[in-house]
């Protein structure tokens, strides 16, 4: 059983040696473990200390593409490098290495096919700004909601994954990855579960991904309603549109029964043009809905095809 642990990097070169050195290179049920460093274009000696820091492989990119190719570049060379679990950690020493036999556990024992850090559970995330607890809870919240799945942490990025996992996630998005994973995750019915850790925000240090609260926002909302689009076409056209069906409906029972009283069309004009209205955008809403199920079943079919050569192409 190799275990790969992926530090993706920019710009760490003050904290990535000691990351690297407080990974525990012996873990119950794992007969290698084997660090992998994928630098993202730092400017700084991030890839020479990692190096000598100990990492087992190192690989930069040319310039920074950004936390959602990184990751994709780190699935990649995972899966060549043999793993049959991936741990993704950040590089600064906000998690502490030492839980990484906490969320491989569960996928050791066959409960599990991704683990998720979960900072919201059993322990208070220390120094944490208000806006993004806030908002990581909400957004959490809301997604579990329309998927039918309690979600715990939505955003974290420390997590395990086993090798099915790595082979089956499709992974768009150059922005983030963190979202869409879990959306995807749910979306193939795989078993997503969460173990509450530990972790410390540090005060002087700056997001390399986010620039302002609102850019987060708007750009993480993009890629949440983007991934439910793919996953649950369905609910995500079929149930507005059945829901402004109705209301155009009750609006029409409504407009004949005032109409049977004096049988008058003129003080109910209004009324039946917006019953109208509500009616033919909720038939293309529904049309809607079927066309993206189809195009679901398609890329169904594409993915399956993807996963199939990725399983070629990484033999083990």
């Amino acid at each position: 059983m190799k275990l790969v642990v992926n530090i993706p990097a920019y710009n760490e070169e003050k904290e990535i040696s000691e990351t690297i050195k407080k990974i525990p290179r012996q873990i119950p049920g794992i007969n290698e473990v084997f660090i992998q460093i994928i630098d993202d274009g730092s400017k700084d000696k991030t890839a020479e200390i990692a190096r000598n820091a100990g990492a087992d492989y190192v690989l930069s990119h040319n310039i920074n593409r950004g936390i959602g190719v990184t990751f994709r570049t780190a699935v990649g060379k995972a899966l060549g490098n043999g793993a049959d679990i991936m741990v993704n950690i950040d590089a600064d020493g906000q998690f502490d290495p030492n839980d990484i036999q906490k969320l491989i556990d569960p996928i050791l024992r066959n409960e599990a096919d991704l683990v998720s850090a979960d900072r919201f559970g059993k322990y208070k995330a220390k120094n944490i700004p208000w806006a993004k607890d806030f908002l990581n809870r909400f957004a959490a919240q809301i997604i579990g909601k329309f998927l039918n799945h309690k979600i715990n942490d939505l955003t974290c990025g420390f997590r395990a994954y086993n090798r099915e996992t790595l082979l089956r996630l499709t992974l768009p998005g150059n922005f983030t990855y963190v979202q869409e994973v879990i959306i995807d995750a749910i979306g193939k019915n795989l078993k997503v579960r969460w173990v509450p850790v530990e972790v410390i925000y540090f005060n002087e240090r700056k997001s390399r991904i986010v620039k302002s609260v609102f850019s987060y926002v708007n750009s993480s909302a993009k890629i949440i309603l983007k991934a439910i689009r793919d996953v649950r076409p369905m609910k995500f056209f079929g149930a507005p549109g059945l829901t402004l069906i109705g209301i155009s409906f009750l609006l029409f029972i409504y407009f004949l029964w005032n109409y049977l009283q004096d049988f008058k069309v003129s003080p109910f004009r209004n009324l039946i043009l917006l019953a109208v209205t509500l009616l033919l955008i909720g038939i293309q809403l529904i049309i809607f809905a079927l066309i993206a199920d189809m195009i679901k079943n398609t890329r169904k079919i594409t993915e399956d095809q993807m996963y199939l050569l990725r399983k070629q192409k990484y033999k083990k």
